[in-house]
């Protein structure tokens, strides 16, 4: 079966490569010129642990990388899916273009696999109409399948192998057919179920991990008005065995957790109020942790924020994947209060190479001599292993994850 990957993004070009790797024959679509040229001439478009070995298999399987869409038998759709932040509603567009691009080339009886992350009956609402104002059949011309991802960065070619999967299908017969494709790499277990009820179950597993996330969050304001260690409290409260509270942090980024939950809020308002909540609580994170900074560089007579850094940039440790980063959010924040000052800070990420934010600096040591209070946004195994530079320095350490430094926390 000859399987094109749509979008080569950080859900669909590990895909197609773990794929091609394993056997199939796959051919990587995306409409960016630029990441196909990188790609046809060997070169990652982004770093993530095991990439490059799998990239190396893949290139030797003979895996094509193009920005036309070929003919297949299999069409994996990873596009990005958006929503409106007004709304809260699901952005299709992205998902429907690749679909209509696919009916232009596709013969029939191809299956088309939306592994994109959408709101429960978006494929009702968006796909099934695009496709049947084509002329399409549904279920005889083409067969639409939705395989939600379930993978993360910083851990995506292990997830990759060992998750558990789910494949929602019109029917058992198609669904089986995409269950022997993921199956050549997957070695965990794959659901098989209807579409709607795929469709809801990526976005409640996010949903869930957000509201845990909110629930540590909201200990963490209500643990520092009431001059308690939030940390301890949680340490103790999690040794209850049916007691499992997460950590709380500066904020939730990334393009599931921070994203998924919306979906439900926007086509369920009247419903959704945990949810919605929850997802109030983890956006207000990064203005918490700016008033943090604000108190405690009243509290050591700081008042030139030129001397204030913030260590990292991306959502989460060991990546170099920025999308709704929490730091981003705090800067946007300060430069909402402070205006020009704002600029003035110092920011430094050790997995961003280009400069994405001003005051960005790209030499860990100049950073820490640069400042006098460290806000560590990020716990990069790198500032774990670098704890003695920070000796003379004023922390705020917003993930707790140093364990020899005195440092102020949430």
């Amino acid at each position: 079966m000859k399987v094109c990957v749509v979008g080569l993004g950080y859900i669909g070009l590990p895909t197609a490569l773990m794929m091609a790797s394993h056997g199939v024959d796959v051919i990587g679509v995306d409409y960016s010129e630029k990441v196909v040229s990188e790609l046809q001439s060997g070169q990652l478009t982004f770093e993530e642990d095991g990439l490059e070995e799998t990239f190396q298999s893949a290139l030797d399987a003979g895996i094509e990388f193009q920005k036309d869409y070929p003919k297949a038998d299999l069409y994996v759709v990873a596009v990005p899916t958006p929503y409106d932040k007004d709304t809260k509603k699901i952005d299709a567009g992205y998902v429907v273009s690749a679909v209509n691009s696919v009916l232009d080339v596709c013969d029939p009886g191809a299956i088309v696999v939306i592994e994109s992350t959408i709101s429960p009956g978006t494929v009702d609402r968006y796909v099934r109409p695009a496709v049947e104002d084509r002329g399409f059949e549904i279920g005889r011309d083409v067969h639409l399948v939705h395989a939600p991802e379930r993978i993360i960065p910083g851990n995506m070619i292990n997830e990759l192998v060992h998750n558990n999967r789910t494949i929602g299908a019109d029917s058992d017969e198609i669904a089986e057919k995409v269950k022997k494709v993921y199956q050549s790499f997957c070695e965990g277990s794959i659901a098989i179920t209807d579409i709607r009820t795929a469709e809801m179950t990526k976005v409640v597993e996010n949903t869930f991990r957000d509201i845990n996330i909110a629930y540590a969050n909201e200990l963490a304001k209500i643990c520092r008005m009431a001059g308690m260690d939030v940390y301890e409290v949680i340490k103790i409260a999690n040794c209850h065995p049916r007691v499992n509270i997460l950590s709380p942090g500066p904020g939730v980024g990334g393009h599931c957790i921070s994203v998924d939950p919306w979906f439900l809020v926007g086509d369920y308002p009247e419903l959704a109020h945990i949810i919605r909540q929850a997802r109030t609580i983890n956006d207000s994170m990064p203005e918490f942790v700016l008033n943090r900074t604000y108190e405690i560089m009243k509290a050591n007579g700081i008042e030139d924020v030129s001397r204030v850094g913030f260590y990292g940039l991306t959502y989460k440790e060991n990546v170099d994947d920025v999308r709704e980063s929490p730091t981003l959010q705090l800067l946007e924040s300060m430069e909402r209060h402070l205006c020009a000052n704002a600029n003035s800070v110092k920011v430094y990420d050790p997995y961003i190479a280009d400069d994405v934010v001003s005051g960005q600096m790209h030499d860990l040591r100049d950073f820490f001599n640069s400042v006098d209070v460290v806000v560590v946004m990020v716990g990069h195994d790198e500032i774990k292993e670098n704890e003695d530079l920070l000796k003379d320095k004023i922390v705020l350490d917003t993930r707790k994850c140093l364990s020899h430094t005195e440092a102020e926390s949430l």
